[in-house]
């Protein structure tokens, strides 16, 4: 089959990622850049041998030589771009969260159900070999029914700032930037049940912290010590199906050091996917922890994208279909929106 032609749309850090990968796979030509910064497009371009830049994404989606596009921009731009986009006959894959609101959820969910194209959403971790292996699993029965699942992604220090802490270009904090993975990654291995009710709570405590020294963390491209958004959040989500999740999460806390955890719970056995997938089950009345025999046991980050961008090309060639659809970003904003509904409120909210 011919090549996909892609334009990545936003050159920030982690359009870094999705351009490596793109570079890697031998069925993709990097069309064209955009970027406000022409600068920074420019630089991108000519590092992976793209051949057009812009700084207007309406003017790379007129361009008929583009079949796909990666949204790589802030939050606030993700649902227009990718609407426009898909009225433009192009492919999309968009970077998590697939937006801001509810609202603007079901309006991309409406145009991609008109245009016929795909629109893949960034869940990476499901790309990961270790979820890949663990689903394997999961969908054999071997964990059983899903009842119960804990996440935690806990920073001491690491509030990006710049647009990342502006609730006007971000939609929110550590939940809508770091929650989404572990939410999403959860709720896809447990089945992906539909949400019940969600009792939340959001706090702004530390801010920026830009007064701690000799502790380094990222920073982003626009950082500055504005900040409108939570330093922690946390949420039990029940399910339709009796099950439930609960999730903290964290850009700065006056924490020991950082937490990582995913772990999930069923009547026939249990996991942990992060840091590390162990497997606990039964055998001959006896618990066993098992450790599968795999690369990797934790996610890693190229790898991940490199899966997810090659699932995308081959969705966009039509051989395969998107394992993060946009019905799926749909679910994700109700669950994100009613953390910060009930936490505003007070109140648990029901759907």
């Amino acid at each position: 089959m011919s090549k996909v032609r892609i334009g990545v749309i936003g050159a920030g850090s982690i359009s870094e990622l999705h351009l490596k990968a793109f570079a890697n796979n031998p069925e993709v030509e990097l069309a064209a850049i955009c970027d406000l910064n022409e600068e920074r497009a420019k630089t991108k371009a000519e590092a992976y041998g793209a051949g057009k830049v812009y700084t207007d994404y309406k003017q790379l989606l007129a361009d008929p030589d583009i079949d796909a596009v990666s949204v790589c921009t802030w939050n606030d731009s993700h649902a227009a771009i990718s609407i426009a986009a898909l009225e433009a006959g192009k492919h999309v894959l968009c970077e998590k969260p697939l937006c801001k609101t509810v609202e603007e959820a079901l309006q991309v969910e409406a145009v991609v159900g008109r245009s016929g194209k795909t629109l893949q959403i960034g869940y990476v971790r499901r790309y990961g070999t270790n979820v890949r292996v663990l689903k394997k699993f999961i969908d054999a029965g071997e964990l059983g029914e899903i009842y119960y699942a804990k996440a935690t992604c806990l920073r001491r220090l690491g509030n990006p700032g710049g647009w990342f802490s502006d609730i006007e270009r971000s939609g929110g904090g550590p939940l809508i930037d770091l929650g989404v993975h572990i939410i999403d990654l959860c709720w896809y291995l447990m089945g992906k049940p539909k949400v019940k009710s969600i009792s939340g709570n959001a706090y702004r405590k530390l801010g920026n912290r830009s007064h701690i020294q000799y502790l380094d963390y990222y920073k982003a491209a626009d950082y500055n010590e504005h900040n409108t958004v939570e330093d922690l959040a946390n949420a039990l989500i029940r399910f339709e199906n009796g099950a439930s999740l609960l999730v903290d999460v964290s850009f700065t806390l006056q924490a020991k050091k950082d937490e990582f955890a995913v772990k999930l719970y069923g009547d026939k056995g249990g996991v942990e996917v992060e840091p590390e997938l162990t497997i606990v089950t039964e055998r001959h009345d006896t618990i066993l922890n098992v450790t599968p025999q795999i690369d990797l046991l934790t996610f890693d980050f190229e790898r991940g994208f490199q899966n997810e961008i090659d699932h995308f090309i081959a969705c966009c060639q039509g051989r395969e279909q998107t394992i993060s659809p946009v019905q799926d970003g749909v679910e994700m904003m109700k669950m994100l929106c009613g953390i910060y509904e009930s936490a505003q409120s007070g109140e648990e909210v029901r759907f």
